[in-house]
């Protein structure tokens, strides 16, 4: 791309951060997880020392809180998405972050992580990339398995429990949820390594990801009384299961509620969906997803999923100082994968193609920042571009769904399927 833009230098060392920066680390978020009361099980972790690489699932902040606390005093370098640097990329390359474009393959990022396990230090990942959407384990990339192989040292994974229910990506008000829980989990020895294929490691990291907090607040009987609990819950559940109609879901309060047949639906204090018409199609809420992602499915094999053209604005990110408006343009999602054209206030044309096999999955945000409403963040590995479509007859939920199953129907003409949970 030839826009001038100043780009963030990917390639520079990650640093060590100093104890000062651990500590401050440390207080800021051990009041957090204390305050949670988050209960953390060890299973073959008790007095692990670095160097580890760490994979963490992803579906709150309070996920980093409670890494940082699980390994104070250690030196650790955590992988953090592009947008996380904005405005002070000082501060975390201070305390050992290492910059990520999403959904991208960085060889350079490969090369950073084996500087830190090297170092003897700890390697944190979050290998969904992303906040669940619906507190269920996102798809996890299949060269998962060779990276551990590389890096040659300890795999350990930290999945946490009831961060979604506490802080759901579709509203973080916090709920204030006690007690959240945590497994640390020694998956692989360095030993154990040597004799494992990439496949096996893969086969056992989709094992240990499985989570659904939804199943997990209901099961222990956490209670989240906050009356605004389903507000934002219809940016994932998009489609009514009554009536079938996409893109007039709307919530308030407790309720869901499709705009179009007018059915509506209750949500407990303990997660759980019941219609209010006595008909509940899904109490649970992963389920009413999965459900759209078959749907979304059955148009991927019918050859006929499209977003149509939907107008947009375009910001992009080159570096770490701030989103630039980029120009306004048009966006199609098909069969095809990505495609968005825009010009800048001058005229200039700006083009990114993500085609179907090079993204087998995609970050969505919902209403990012309080005020840019809902886009889908689409990553070259120069350049982050977020596109803010108009009107109403579309859901980046829909985006993320559709991005998986084209890539999964991709590997599948190509006679190479991916295994459960694997891209």
């Amino acid at each position: 791309m030839t826009d001038g833009f100043k780009r963030f230098d990917m390639a520079r060392e990650p640093l060590r951060p100093v104890w000062v920066w651990r500590a401050l680390m440390w207080l800021l978020s051990a009041p957090a997880v204390s305050g949670h009361k988050t209960i953390v099980h060890h299973h073959g972790t008790e007095g692990i020392k670095p160097p580890f690489l760490l994979l963490c699932n992803h579906n709150a902040f309070f996920d980093f809180k409670v890494a940082t606390t699980l390994l104070y005093p250690a030196h650790a370098n955590y992988v953090v998405a592009i947008d996380g640097f904005i405005g002070r990329e000082w501060l975390l390359r201070q305390v050992g972050c290492i910059c990520k474009r999403k959904f991208t393959n960085d060889v350079t990022l490969i090369r950073q992580l084996k500087r830190v396990v090297d170092n003897g230090d700890v390697a944190v990942v979050y290998p969904e990339a992303r906040y669940s959407l619906c507190g269920t384990t996102a798809v996890l990339p299949a060269s998962l398995g060779k990276l551990c192989k590389l890096l040659g040292v300890p795999v350990v994974t930290l999945i946490c429990h009831g961060h979604h229910v506490n802080s759901p990506f579709w509203n973080l008000h916090d709920r204030k949820v006690q007690p959240t829980e945590a497994d640390y989990t020694l998956q692989f020895t360095a030993e154990e390594l040597k004799t494992a294929t990439p496949d096996e490691i893969n086969t056992r990291l989709v094992q240990a990801f499985q989570y659904d907090d939804f199943a997990w607040q209901l099961e222990r009987g956490i209670r989240t009384p906050y009356k605004g609990r389903a507000e934002g819950l219809h940016k994932v559940l998009y489609q009514c299961p009554h009536c079938g109609t996409e893109y007039r879901m709307s919530s308030s309060g407790t309720t869901l509620r499709c705009e179009h047949c007018g059915k509506t639906w209750n949500m407990s204090e303990l997660g759980v969906l019941s219609a209010d018409d006595g008909n509940t199609e899904f109490s649970h809420i992963p389920d009413w997803y999965e459900w759209e992602r078959a749907n979304v499915r059955r148009e991927v094999e019918e050859g006929r999923y499209s977003s149509g053209e939907l107008q947009v604005l375009v910001r992009t990110l080159p570096n770490a100082k701030r989103f630039l408006v980029l120009g306004k343009g048009t966006l199609v999602h098909d069969m095809n994968g990505f495609r968005v054209r825009c010009k800048d206030p001058l005229g200039k044309e700006f083009a990114m193609d993500i085609p179907v096999p090079s993204a087998y999955s995609c970050h969505i945000e919902y209403e990012y920042l309080g005020k840019f409403g809902d886009c889908v963040d689409l990553n070259t590995l120069e350049d982050t571009w977020y596109i803010y479509p108009f009107g109403r007859d579309f859901a980046v939920t829909k985006f993320a769904l559709a991005t998986e199953e084209l890539y999964y129907a991709h590997r599948r003409s190509i006679g190479k399927p991916c295994p459960p949970g694997l891209a």
